[in-house]
């Protein structure tokens, strides 16, 4: 039934006039298109050009972040020598100066959050257009069991991630810093459980759905690849040797249009990868820069000998990983569907 399904798609393939078979990936998005390259045939020419473009727009976000890690800078070095001086409270002194650095630091916080949120929602939303695009470009050079397996795993897997992520991971992440400020200020050992266990839980879902992912990718793909390959080759000898004729003429034509659909494929997955990373990779590199100077900010808090500051600095420095984990996973779940898609028959 599959191959009679597969010799009258091809012989309806055949039959379209040219423009019909015309396959194009849907616009960038606003987020992405002003670091969008205007040439796409190399593909590692376009990526340096789009981390180029990337890197040029960071400027305002670093100044941002120096001038807030100054701020907490010039509150430690304060506290560090309150008590240093005869009579200084130690305790109370901390636990001040979590308070004002937390205040300090929740604001860009609160940015990058609603960043990583709308990053996710624009990534999703873009992997709704592309899809469909590399499912019928997929089914057109001969791949239909393997575009329907990839294109449902897919749309699940990413209605399931931007979710998971929206509805239940951003509002945990700021459960997680309120924690981690009432943990410091406090130094209450329940709520660094509470802390630890979200943050955990958080990192552990995210691996889940990847790792699923993956798995379902690797087990359909492989199979059902392999089933395309089989049946298109048993398609092309029914069409030479039933058609009468012109079988053979079809046959050999039916080859040069699959390598058509093909190309047309591939162009169209590339423009969809570079139009992925366009959107994704400033929201990171602003929140990398972030992470990373956050990291370097506890380490020289760590020197003045301020450990609830230093761990409240540590733990905004995870929130920015988590933000980090949570852009990296639906762009790493939409670049391997749209390679996948790209693999094409039996490859």
């Amino acid at each position: 039934m599959r191959k009679l399904i597969l010799c009258l798609a091809l012989l309806m393939v055949l039959c379209m006039p040219v423009s019909a078979l015309e396959i194009t990936a849907p616009e960038v998005p606003a987020a992405g298109a002003q670091i969008m390259p205007q040439q796409t045939q190399s593909f590692a020419d376009a990526v340096l050009e789009i981390l180029g473009d990337a890197v040029s727009l960071l400027r305002p976000d670093l100044k941002e972040a120096a001038v807030s890690c100054f701020g907490v800078l010039a509150v430690v070095v304060a506290l560090s020598v309150l008590t240093s001086f005869p009579g200084g409270h130690g305790k109370i002194t901390e636990f001040v100066g979590v308070l004002v650095v937390g205040g300090l630091l929740l604001r860009p916080a609160d940015s990058l959050i609603s960043l990583a949120a709308d990053t996710v929602e624009q990534l999703s939303e873009y992997g709704k257009l592309l899809l469909p695009v590399m499912t019928a470009a997929l089914a057109a050079q001969g791949g239909v069991t393997s575009s329907a397996a990839l294109y449902t795993g897919t749309a699940v897997f990413d209605a399931l991630l931007s979710g998971l992520i929206s509805g239940a991971l951003v509002p945990v992440i700021y459960l997680y810093l309120a924690l981690a400020l009432g943990c410091c200020a406090l130094e209450d050992s329940a709520l660094q459980k509470m802390r630890d266990g979200i943050k955990g839980a958080a990192t552990w879902c995210l691996k889940t759905v990847l790792y699923v992912y993956t798995g379902y990718i690797t087990i359909t793909g492989a199979v059902s690849g392999t089933a395309d390959a089989g049946a298109l080759k048993a398609a092309k000898l029914t069409i030479s040797g039933v058609v009468p004729v012109i079988g053979g003429i079809l046959s050999d034509a039916s080859e040069a249009v699959l390598v058509s659909a093909g190309t047309v494929k591939n162009a169209a997955g590339i423009y969809g990868m570079l139009a992925i990373l366009a959107v994704w990779i400033g929201p990171f590199l602003r929140i990398g820069s972030h992470y990373l100077i956050l990291k370097a900010l506890s380490t020289i808090c760590s020197v003045f000998e301020m450990k609830s500051v230093t761990r409240l600095v540590e733990d905004f420095s995870a929130a920015m990983g988590l933000l980090l984990a949570m852009t990296g996973a639906v762009c790493l779940m939409l670049m391997i569907s749209t390679i996948c898609f790209m693999k094409g028959v039996g490859g």
